[in-house]
């Protein structure tokens, strides 16, 4: 398939949203006098925005264009899992938020270290890092080679207008930065995903009625044989059980979220931090699929549009780039690179913040804030360029399925992540050591489930998590607490 002209107009919009982005980064620059600033924004976030960042960082350009191909080729399935993300919002607020607010913590790995000791600090904060670095290469990649062959602009030129400003605007702006480029790229995303609907509905024979009337009659929102349970596919059950724990993983026991509940002021902005992103998840991904309905009844009504063989995963930047106006196909391509960035810079700041606070001030003499801010921002320029490496690496060789088995790997780590946590907080009798005998159990079941065996890999997080809460718990009393039992008390929920 021929390249499509991205065209002037298009060119600029884009341009345009680009220079925005770099302006915000300078404008933030000025403030960032410690690393206090640099990864906590000294706490000067309101909770609105805070809560747009949450939801920005979430949804990465590959969310925003797989989302719309599911949709078209399948169903509305998958939606269940945006609103098992909102049911367990009031867990984390009630349940772990506290815990983080009250120890004023700048890694949430820090917590693994107080409650039970500096391993588990140093398994969390290098999962976490080894997997955002990983997640870094794929995004940037993945959202060059989907746009590849619809625009006329070189993949790895895609890779340095995404990468390198990632890196330039992170690098000077701090989290402050990061979090106020989020607000508008995820106000991008929400505005491209109505717009994208709206638009293709006007060019569908009998409007939106057309739209949902077809995707009705063929079954394509929840059909029937969906909501049956299964061990191997991704049925309603399945999706609702293995999306909780998911959720659970990313606002519980990731940093690049939960960095967001301390840059607030108290702990009110911080619970406006979570309703502003319950409120835009529970409306703004109906779009996204709704953009996938209203595709497939337009290419049902114009199936000459389409070119032979064509790969259904690229049908929603092909849209935009042969049927929207110009200048309109900018701003969503635009938004497209929103997305990414969004998920990328915050990457970029949460493993600097966990480099600086889990390794360098472990192995450094009591370094003052702005030694601590100085190695932060080196960070952000070293992560940034291994992901933009990484990322050229696989343009040029191609070998996509290597990094996809390396970033699948160091995702099996997000249960036993999520296990340790849950363990602390809801486990007084847990001990360093049953701690560390949870973990080693846990991973060890999970590969052994993932090689071994047919199971649908959202069960992976359940086991994971569950394993080292089971684990933890059984084996604490055959080892003795390392720390007071009023230290206990005072980092736990239990009663």
């Amino acid at each position: 398939m021929e390249l499509n002209s991205f065209g002037t107009l298009n060119y600029i919009v884009l341009f345009v949203y680009l220079t925005l982005i770099m302006g915000v980064g300078v404008y933030f620059a000025r403030r960032q006098k410690s690393s206090n600033d640099y990864f906590k924004a000294g706490g000067r976030i309101p909770g609105w925005a805070a809560g747009i960042s949450v939801f920005a960082t979430t949804l990465s350009s590959i969310t925003f264009m797989s989302i719309p191909a599911k949709a078209y080729t399948s169903d509305w399935t998958f939606l269940v899992g945006q609103y098992v993300a909102i049911a367990i919002l009031p867990i984390v607020f009630w349940f772990y938020i506290p815990f983080f607010r009250k120890l004023n913590l700048t890694s949430v790995y820090e917590y693994l270290e107080k409650r039970f000791d500096v391993k588990m600090r140093l398994f969390g904060s290098i999962s976490f890092m080894l997997f955002h670095i990983g997640r870094i290469a794929i995004i940037t990649y993945l959202t060059a080679l989907a746009l590849m062959p619809f625009i006329d602009i070189s993949p790895l030129m895609i890779v340095f207008l995404i990468g390198v400003l990632c890196i330039i605007y992170t690098f000077l702006g701090g989290i402050e930065g990061v979090i106020w480029t989020d607000v508008i790229q995820g106000i991008m995303l929400s505005f491209a995903a109505v717009l994208i609907f709206i638009v293709i509905c006007f060019n569908v024979d009998g409007g939106i009625v057309e739209v949902f009337s077809m995707s009705n009659k063929l079954d394509k929102y929840f059909p029937a044989a969906k909501f049956s349970w299964s061990w191997t596919e991704s049925t309603i059950p399945v999706l609702m059980i293995g999306f909780f724990f998911a959720s659970l993983q990313q606002f519980t026991a990731s940093q690049d979220v939960v960095q967001r509940y301390i840059v607030t002021e108290n702990i009110e902005e911080t619970k406006k931090a979570l309703i502003t992103n319950a409120k835009l998840v529970a409306c703004v991904p109906i779009f996204f699929f709704a953009v996938g309905t209203a595709l497939f009844a337009y290419y049902a009504q114009n199936p000459g549009l389409l070119p032979a063989d064509f790969n259904t995963g690229g049908i929603l930047p092909f849209y935009i780039i042969s049927q929207m106006p110009a200048g309109i196909a900018g701003l969503i391509i635009a938004a497209i690179f929103a997305a990414s960035q969004s998920s990328i810079s915050s990457s970029l700041n949460s493993i600097a913040a966990c480099f600086t606070s889990d390794i360098y001030e472990k192995l450094s003499d009591n370094p003052t804030p702005e030694q601590k801010l100085k190695v932060g921002r080196l960070l952000t320029v070293i992560t940034g360029v291994l992901g933009v490496i990484a990322s050229t690496y696989l343009i040029l060789s191609n070998e996509s399925e290597i990094w996809d088995a390396f970033n699948s790997l160091l995702g099996l780590m997000g249960g036993p992540m999520t296990g340790l946590f849950m363990l602390g907080i809801f486990f007084r009798s847990a001990n360093a050591n049953s701690a560390l005998m949870g973990v080693v159990v846990s991973i060890i079941t999970v590969l052994c489930v993932r090689y071994f065996t047919d199971l649908n890999f959202f069960f992976y997080g359940v086991i994971g998590t569950l394993v080292v809460v089971i684990i933890g718990y059984l084996t604490a009393p055959l080892f003795k607490s390392n720390i007071t039992s009023e230290a206990v008390k005072n980092l736990t929920f239990a009663k």
